[in-house]
């Protein structure tokens, strides 16, 4: 993980241990890792196990897809691309919220120049 990474994730764990009312010793507590070790991975100095991340997260309500990606453990060839990730985590939605979220993001995707290969992700120049 560099730097960056480091920061985002202790932010995201920060902000979702307070909007959840926890110190950060009872999420240590209830994710059976060491206090220690929540306020290294808050603060952004320590590169977290997978294992304890993912405890971490099951605390937080932060699924470890999430954790993992911000992390950079996942490459970006193995994330979907944004209409099977909707398509898949928001099944609830009727298929008229779908297509206007998908719409929306085609708008933003071609204001700023970006276009999504299906193998790589965003990319210049091509569509989805």
């Amino acid at each position: 993980m560099d730097s960056e990474q480091l920061q985002r994730l202790g932010d995201l764990l920060v902000s979702k241990r307070v909007a959840a009312g926890l110190s950060s010793a009872e999420v240590a507590r209830r994710a059976g890792v060491d206090k220690a070790t929540i306020s290294r991975l808050e603060r952004g100095i320590a590169s977290p196990k997978a294992g304890s991340l993912q405890a971490i997260g099951d605390v937080l309500g932060i699924p470890a897809s999430d954790l993992f990606a911000i992390a950079g453990w996942v490459p970006p060839k193995e994330l979907p691309t944004i209409k099977p990730y909707l398509r898949t985590k928001y099944r609830q939605l009727p298929p008229e919220a779908m297509q206007e979220i998908e719409a929306h993001f085609a708008e933003l995707a071609k204001k700023y120049g970006v276009s999504f290969d299906p193998n790589n992700g965003p990319r210049d120049g091509q569509d989805e």
